[in-house]
């Protein structure tokens, strides 16, 4: 089987304006990687709307309807300080949602392998009520309660290897036991959650990591913490919040990754998937801001899909 690649000109649409880390660039950046010759085996799929259906799992009606109706006709609009808003950006985030859905079902019926979605805006920093850091809506959150709506299972995982916290997934999971977040990160760093005394119900696992760490402290904490805490978890599909801003050339945080770190922690998450979920895995875009690192570390982590 082949790994599916979801994405949508859509996600291209949503402008934030002069300045902005979370550019429309960022994605162009990754499409042109993936047109590499090396990923023509990918089965390229365009990514669907999610519907009002798969955003209520995860969020509350009034928060999809507020999302929506602060969406301008023109120019910007915000729902916080850093989350921008055009006209393009409400289509865009029901694809990047929508991606993430039909990426699930790809997975889970054995349509391919596993899956990478292409998509922004990212999603990890939304709460259930709240948008927050670029977020608009938890792309993951909507994919793992679709999941275990629509797919009979009891235990879905998500693992974040960004820089930052996922504070929004934390918050969406860490009261439900048949969900399972952990999250290595920069601390302190935006937006200050991910201590490792945040444990949920036992289900939440984070590895937070000083400033300057690199690639041994990295590993180390993902040997002894997060691979560990998932594989007691026994997962039945697993989710990878993939930010690459953690890479040493990201101008926003202080971590000292390099695309070899990447390709190591894909195989180990992937290692876990096949013990417990016959490989199962779907991975969504969050961070990464400097295009070329961010084009090489995407391209590192699509190549190690494929060849799982």
């Amino acid at each position: 089987m082949t790994t599916a690649l979801f994405t949508h000109n859509a996600c291209l649409t949503h402008d934030t304006g002069p300045g902005h880390p979370e550019r429309i660039e960022r994605l162009l950046a990754i499409v042109e990687a993936l047109a590499d010759p090396r990923f023509d085996a990918l089965d390229r799929r365009e990514a669907p709307r999610a519907s009002r259906a798969d955003l209520l799992r995860v969020h509350p009606a009034a928060y999809v309807d507020h999302v929506f109706a602060s969406m301008p006709t023109e120019g910007y609009g915000a729902l916080d300080a850093d989350t921008v808003l055009s006209p393009g950006s409400g289509e865009a985030a029901l694809r990047a949602a929508g991606a993430v859905v039909a990426a699930v079902d790809a997975v889970m019926t054995n349509e391919v392998a596993n899956a990478f979605c292409a998509v922004r805006p990212p999603g990890h920093h939304a709460e259930a009520d709240r948008a927050m850091g670029f977020c608009l809506f938890n792309n993951v959150a909507v994919g793992a309660h679709y999941a275990r709506a629509k797919h009979s299972i009891a235990r879905v995982a998500v693992v974040d290897f960004d820089v930052h916290h996922g504070n929004g997934t934390q918050h969406i999971f860490e009261r439900d036991a048949g969900l399972f977040y952990a999250s290595t990160h920069q601390m302190p760093l935006y937006p200050g959650t991910g201590a490792e005394e945040e444990q949920g119900v036992g289900n939440i696992c984070n590895a937070p990591l000083p400033p300057m760490a690199g690639s041994d402290l990295f590993r180390k904490a993902m040997e002894r913490r997060i691979l560990p805490a998932l594989d007691d978890f026994a997962p039945e599909l697993l989710i990878i919040s993939a930010g690459f801003d953690a890479h040493a050339d990201d101008p926003l945080a202080e971590l000292m990754l390099k695309e070899s770190d990447y390709a190591w922690a894909t195989d180990a998450l992937i290692a876990v998937a096949k013990k417990h979920c016959a490989g199962r895995v779907v991975s969504a875009l969050e961070g990464g801001y400097n295009l070329d690192a961010l084009a090489r570390s995407t391209a590192t982590h699509v190549d190690r899909l494929t060849a799982a």
